[in-house]
């Protein structure tokens, strides 16, 4: 590019990449994200690197592993002294935004140290503090059965989507007079995430006839929380109509955050910085909804409806109408913008760039991608357990998954232990600390439900998965700090008995 390009990069919560019409689905109506698709790349197997919110944004806005720096719980966020993507930008010289108060991602003080502008941007909301405290106390579920997989239905008051809004006229607000550039516009949405409801017209917008059923729970052997996670959240009990009733309101919820995402992309058009502007889609993890009968996301969940995620990257002078098939891993993000943007990353990461991929979407990019999740027995303490659980979700009058979650895994910590998936082209392998290991044929069981481990003639696949997982473990262990200290400092001792 003739000069360093601006960035919007917006980022879904919860979303399955198989919401998405652009992604192969046939019910779902989501026409702005579609249109951004074919305007630019889709990359179809991208994977992230952490089945849960905070982890995953971690990884992909450090380049890094989640076990790398011990980002692995919704509690851990990121340090000052940990580089970030929007950070860099901001060192390098980018005005940084980042619209609305999804403050779950950068620990105290370094939301300030990474960007310019922050939150509504004239707009007024409950302070950060209280907005949880909001979602909970307006929760209405219309029965405790509907309340085990979260479903609002129709709903006018879901502070969720009050955010999104408002973050999205700041947006709009924001584009009428850009600032200077170059500059990045970082917008993390909530929506589609649970609790499951939505207004008209999106309540309605899908016929509840023409939702597949969800995943069924296979015969033979299974990861152990998911049997559990049945029995204590009582899903077992849920019938097709109620999970098709689910999949609709999600649909739903899915397509008012096109609009949203229409609005964004508007928004850009409509300004005189469109070709130089740089847009990338993405989602954090993805949603069980209804498949082998769970609902949300599990730490140690590693199936392909909630680590495949979507990717798209379009705008400024990059190729359009491309869809690419390689092996894809949001660490990748990172590398991307900073590569497009013409600037050294300051510290060592694992992401790839995919700028060569943009240009060329048959390229190979990775021969392997990895995700991992849980946690080792010993950090039982630092899991999210009954008393990690904030008062205002302990008050709640109806028992749903954020509670029985939490129940669970007091209850029997090894539901959650640490977990790790690898993928090639063609199998994934996941090997967990406490269980059997999983092995998938995806060129014949897309949907990973029907586990090959242990069997004889495809000992040598697992040989080879086991020894790529190890030598990944071994290269990605940690990083050397970019900062060198004399070997031997200078050290001002004192005396015994000296007081000066």
């Amino acid at each position: 590019m003739s000069r360093p390009p601006n960035f919007v990069i917006i980022v879904a919560d919860q979303l399955r990449a198989d919401a998405l019409g652009c992604f192969g689905s046939r019910i779902a109506k989501t026409p702005n994200i579609d249109k951004l698709a074919e305007s630019g790349t889709i990359f179809t197997e991208t994977y992230v690197q952490n089945p849960t919110c905070v982890p995953s944004r971690a990884s992909f806005l450090t380049g890094l592993y989640t076990h790398v720096r011990g980002h692995r719980t919704n509690s851990h966020l990121l340090q000052a002294d940990e580089p970030n993507l929007l950070g860099i930008l901001k060192k390098a010289g980018y005005y940084v935004m980042c619209p609305g108060i999804r403050g779950d991602t950068f620990a105290p003080g370094v939301t300030e140290q990474s960007v310019h502008e922050y939150g509504f941007w004239h707009e007024e909301m409950e302070s950060e503090s209280n907005w949880p405290r909001e979602v909970w106390r307006r929760l209405h579920f219309p029965s405790p059965s509907w309340a085990r997989i979260e479903y609002v239905g129709r709903s006018t008051d879901l502070h969720q989507d009050l955010h999104d809004e408002l973050a999205v006229r700041a947006v709009e607000r924001r584009m009428r007079t850009p600032p200077p550039e170059p500059w990045l516009l970082f917008v993390p949405l909530i929506a589609p995430h649970c609790p499951f409801g939505v207004d008209e017209p999106w309540f309605s917008l899908h016929r509840r006839a023409d939702m597949p059923p969800p995943l069924p729970i296979p015969a033979g052997p299974e990861a152990k929380f998911k049997s559990a996670v049945r029995n204590k959240y009582g899903t077992n009990r849920i019938n097709l109509e109620m999970w098709r009733e689910l999949a609709a309101v999600y649909h739903g919820m899915v397509s008012r955050m096109d609009q949203h995402v229409g609005r964004i992309l508007r928004s850009i058009s409509q300004s005189s910085v469109k070709a130089r502007t740089v847009v990338t889609f993405l989602a954090d993890h993805g949603e069980y909804l209804g498949d082998f009968g769970l609902v949300e996301k599990w730490y140690s969940g590693m199936d392909r409806c909630l680590t495949r995620t979507p990717l798209i990257v379009a705008g400024g002078e990059l190729p359009s109408g491309q869809r690419s098939e390689a092996l894809v891993e949001l660490t990748d993000l990172l590398a991307t913008v900073l590569d497009l943007a013409s600037i050294t990353s300051p510290h060592t990461h694992f992401g790839r760039s995919l700028k060569p991929l943009l240009l060329d979407p048959n390229l190979m990019h990775r021969k392997y991608v990895f995700t991992e999740g849980g946690f080792n027995l010993a950090e039982a303490h630092q899991m999210e357990v009954g008393e990690k659980i904030p008062d205002f979700a302990r008050e709640s009058s109806v028992a749903c998954p954020t509670l029985m979650k939490a129940e669970l895994i007091r209850e029997d910590p090894s539901t959650v232990g640490r977990t790790i998936a690898v993928r090639d082209d063609e199998w994934t392998y996941v090997w967990r600390l406490y269980e059997r290991p999983e092995l998938y044929h995806r060129a014949t069981d897309p949907n990973e439900t029907v586990n090959l481990a242990g069997t004889r003639k495809l000992r040598h696949i697992e040989r080879r998965m086991e020894q790529a997982l190890l030598r990944w473990r071994i290269e990605t262990a940690d990083v050397i700090p970019t900062t060198e200290n004399p070997r031997f400092p200078l050290v001002f001792s004192r005396r015994p008995g000296c007081s000066h």
